[in-house]
């Protein structure tokens, strides 16, 4: 090749590298709408500060400690000196508002959120994102908020306490004792968090959508059997007497079979298609393993499923709406009970002299929940039996079968594939104790109901 031709080669080159440099930069503005100059774009603090978010949080993710560094002492910084601190302060806030956001159209609801970032991190991290959820939901009516959202916000107490979003990264940071390193570190945490947390199924309406009618029998008998039930479950609570709690526990449970059964007929007679729902249930430590067990048996016995997200902390239920009202209800108490009845029971030192109160009480809540299971399967099988038997077998057992169909059809497509997980028992002690407090609660997820 001559000296000619590599020149003009060289040439070619260096343009075909300039025209890829101005594609990548873009426009540059009113003076080169076209990006024709080919000057690099210079970004502007606010999306230098964003970059340098973006960078840190796969730096958290690929733990590559030195790069995180780096990014949080930017951020520290702020890019340009004190105007850029703010930019930064800025940045930080819309993009956790951002990703709360997007972990809401992946399924997730606020009280979820600030449950994963307590046990992932803190609860300092959890006080965040209850901030990040109550600026966010500043943008939908309340009219326009599911009503178990509306709970749940409730119960965070989220609320916009700062006066404007600009104060509100270095205001938060003085509320948690934190210099302005530690702050960044955590709101770093927070939106790796976010970002990294998997869809999972939704199981309401995302803020902002039109609230749909589901089918329901007339509210006012629902809400009536409910607060029975809860009257005669707090009653159970409070009683001293165990005799007193099987009675109040045992007449609760008879109240949700029959308006079961009740709910099921009228939904067929009316010929409404009510649907299975999806709920999730939090499950907190310690012993959350056998805490598990015990909602699962009684999911199971109010013709629910149920599965444990163990890193959520939480589990799904599927079933339909009466049946997991009646499965939260139940499983509230009994979690009172048994804990109740596990506080009472005293363990005692193993042979070398060291404290097995941890074992003792695990047991006791697995040996308590196993029996509770059996139980529950026993009074399944007798009530079967009797509808079987019944007059009105005919009419109810197809319209029974079909919704334990329909719940099992939307579980195992939910959950395709699932492992089991065994839960140690290391205390004959409480073991022991924890199946003869179960023994003692009597209790049926089925009651015999005898139609007038």
């Amino acid at each position: 090749m001559g000296r000619n031709s590599r020149v003009r080669h060289k040439a070619k080159r260096k343009a075909a590298e300039a025209a890829q440099r101005r594609r990548a930069a873009g426009p540059l503005g009113p003076d080169d709408p076209l990006g024709l100059l080919g000057a690099p774009r210079v970004p502007s603090q606010r999306q230098l500060a964003e970059q340098i978010i973006d960078q840190a949080v796969h730096a958290q993710h690929r733990e590559e400690t030195a790069e995180l560094d780096r990014c949080r002492a930017l951020l520290t910084a702020g890019p340009g000196g004190a105007t850029g601190v703010q930019v930064v302060n800025r940045a930080l806030l819309a993009c956790l508002l951002r990703e709360v956001e997007h972990a809401w159209r992946r399924g997730w609801q606020p009280a979820e959120l600030v449950r994963v970032a307590r046990r992932e991190y803190s609860a300092r991290h959890g006080r965040l994102m209850v901030d990040a959820i109550a600026a966010q939901m500043r943008g939908y009516s309340r009219a326009t908020v599911d009503q178990r959202w509306q709970s749940q916000l409730a119960a965070l107490d989220a609320q916009v306490w700062w006066d404007h979003d600009d104060h509100y990264v270095t205001v938060w940071g003085e509320r948690q004792g934190l210099d302005r390193a530690g702050m960044i570190a955590t709101m770093i945490e927070v939106l790796h968090l976010l970002v990294t947390l998997p869809p999972i199924e939704p199981v309401g309406p995302m803020p902002g959508t039109a609230m749909s009618a589901a089918v329901t029998p007339p509210a006012d008998l629902d809400q009536r059997m409910l607060d029975r039930v809860r009257a005669l479950l707090a009653k159970a609570e409070s009683t001293d007497f165990p005799e007193e709690a099987d009675a109040f526990t045992a007449k609760a449970q008879e109240l949700m079979a029959r308006h079961r059964i009740d709910h099921a007929l009228l939904v067929a007679t009316m010929g409404e298609r009510d649907q299975p729902v999806t709920r999730r249930v939090g499950i907190d430590n310690p012993y959350e393993a056998p805490k598990t067990l015990l909602l699962q048996v009684v999911a199971e016995a109010n013709s629910c499923r149920a599965v444990w997200m163990k890193r959520f902390g939480f589990t799904t239920v599927v079933g339909f709406p009466a049946d997991l009202e009646s499965t939260e209800l139940l499983f509230t108490s009994l979690l009172v009970q048994a804990t109740r009845a596990m506080t009472q029971a005293k363990p005692s030192t193993d042979k070398y002299g060291r404290n097995t109160t941890r074992s003792f009480r695990q047991s006791f809540l697995t040996a308590y929940a196993s029996r509770i299971g059996e139980r529950l399967s026993t009074a399944t099988e007798g009530v079967d039996r009797e509808m079987t038997a019944s007059a009105g077998a005919a009419q109810l057992l197809p319209v029974l079968a079909a919704r334990d169909d329909a719940v099992r059809d939307v579980f195992e497509k939910q959950f395709p594939e699932l492992t089991q997980h065994a839960t140690a028992i290391n205390n004959r002690a409480g073991w022991a104790s924890g199946r003869a407090a179960a023994d003692r609660a009597l209790l049926h997820g089925r009651q015999a109901v005898a139609y007038e």
